[in-house]
């Protein structure tokens, strides 16, 4: 895990003056039906999109708050990053997409009968999304009902 030192100046001064916004914790969801029979979906922050969809826009102010599917059968290594800060090194995922989205483990998991399903759809969120209004005004509750379409249970989320 990287530390405040391992970051640039301008990244550091910017962590040191960002105002962070704060929300009370409220109890999320709860699981309804057992974990061995529950449908899972993974959503990321890695900012991946596939071959033939939109890029997402690295210069929109304050991050942009669109999101991507990923289906289940997706080729993890076509997908690319679209993650927008300077101080996150891809490195790693770009070498390892299951770091982000782990659905091969998932299915091993289901396969084992940990979980009862594997999702066929995943969603991806750009990373470092620094006005997150938008985000949780459309973007969150566009993808909660797509999982709730999907009939998914849990979501893993991944940040990046």
């Amino acid at each position: 895990m990287a530390r405040l030192s391992d970051l640039s100046l301008r990244n550091r001064l910017y962590m040191a003056t960002y105002r962070y916004r704060r929300a009370e914790w409220a109890p999320g969801a709860v699981l309804r039906r057992p974990l061995s029979e529950a449908r899972v979906a993974v959503i990321t922050t890695a900012g991946f999109y596939l071959p033939g969809q939109d890029p997402f826009d690295e210069e929109m102010k304050g991050g942009d708050f669109s999101w991507r599917p990923i289906p289940l059968d997706a080729d993890l290594r076509q997908a690319r990053l679209g993650h927008r800060s300077d101080a996150f090194d891809p490195g790693g995922i770009e070498r390892d997409p299951e770091l982000a989205l782990p659905v091969h483990r998932l299915l091993e998991l289901a396969a084992d009968g940990v979980i009862g399903s594997v999702a066929p759809t995943h969603y991806s969120f750009q990373g470092s999304v620094s006005a997150p209004g938008r985000l949780v005004r459309y973007s969150a509750p566009e993808v909660a009902q797509a999982l709730h379409s999907e009939e998914v249970d849990l979501a893993l989320l991944t940040p990046v």
